[in-house]
């Protein structure tokens, strides 16, 4: 399964990227984390319903001193996966 989330709210300047590396990791997830310049976070992510489910918990959390205001996932399809490998962060230093 491949969703697409993209998370609103005070998400950016909070290491919710790395969080969200941390998670996905641990749940043997493949995709990339990415900051947009709406200031959201976007993130492309394949593996297992409970994984997907798993992930998408935390990040209707997300790490302290965050703020989530809306978490959206779109389905994607299965050829979305293609590429995707270890999850890892887009745009970091």
């Amino acid at each position: 399964m491949v969703r697409h989330f993209l998370v609103r709210g005070r998400v950016q300047g909070v290491g919710f990227r790395w969080f969200v590396q941390r998670e996905a990791s641990e749940l043997s997830l493949s995709g990339w984390v990415r900051n947009t310049e709406e200031g959201e976070v976007e993130l492309v992510v394949s593996g297992d319903a409970a994984g997907l489910d798993e992930l998408r918990q935390s990040l209707e959390k997300g790490p302290r001193g965050s703020r989530v205001d809306q978490v959206l996932e779109h389905a994607l399809a299965e050829s979305e996966a293609e590429g995707l490998a270890a999850f890892r962060i887009e745009g970091a230093w």
